[in-house]
C-alpha cells in the first residue's frame, strides 16, 4: 500500500500554510529592518550643515594663520559661521572658542563666544575676539583674565 494515502490533507494544507506564513514574517522583519537601517543613515547624512569640517587660512605678509572646524554655514557671499571646536593656528599662539564668524574677502574673524588664547608665555581666557587687519591684530572682548609666564 502507498504510505501517501494515509497522510491526512488537512494536515499537510495547515502545515504549508504555516511555513508560507512564517517564512513571510521573516522576510517582512528583516525588510522592515533594512528601511530602519537606511532612513537611520539618510537622518545623519540630511543635516543642517554647508560644509563638514572646513579649512581656511588668513594669509599676511609675515605668517599664515590657520582656522579649522567641525560645522560651517554660509551666511552669505563671504562670511561663513564656523562652529564647534574652532581653532586658530598659527607658529606664534593659537585659539580655541565654539563659534567663529569668519569673512573670506575681508579676512577677518569674529567670536561672541568664551576664547582661549595661547602662545609660548601668555594665555588669555576672554568672552569673544576680534582678528582683523589681515591677523595682525586681534581684540578680545568681554572679562578677560591673562596669564603671563
Amino acid at each position: 500500500m502507498n504510505i501517501f494515502l494515509f497522510i491526512n490533507r488537512y494536515l499537510v494544507f495547515f502545515l504549508a500554510i504555516f511555513l508560507t506564513f512564517f517564512f513571510l514574517i521573516i522576510i517582512f522583519y528583516k525588510q522592515i529592518n533594512i528601511s530602519n537601517v537606511v532612513s537611520k543613515n539618510l537622518e545623519q547624512k540630511l543635516t543642517n550643515i554647508d560644509i563638514s569640517e572646513p579649512k581656511f587660512a588668513i594669509n599676511n605678509k609675515s605668517k599664515k594663520i590657520y582656522i579649522s572646524a567641525k560645522e560651517g554655514n554660509f551666511l552669505n557671499k563671504d562670511e561663513i559661521l564656523l562652529n564647534k571646536n574652532v581653532k586658530f593656528k598659527s607658529i606664534d599662539f593659537s585659539i580655541e572658542t565654539e563659534r567663529v564668524i569668519f569673512n573670506r574677502d575681508k579676512q577677518t574673524a569674529k567670536s561672541k563666544t568664551k576664547s582661549l588664547f595661547k602662545s609660548k608665555n601668555t594665555i588669555i581666557s576672554s568672552e569673544g575676539f576680534n582678528i582683523y587687519d589681515k591677523g595682525n591684530k586681534i581684540i578680545f572682548y568681554g572679562s578677560s583674565f591673562v596669564i603671563l609666564k
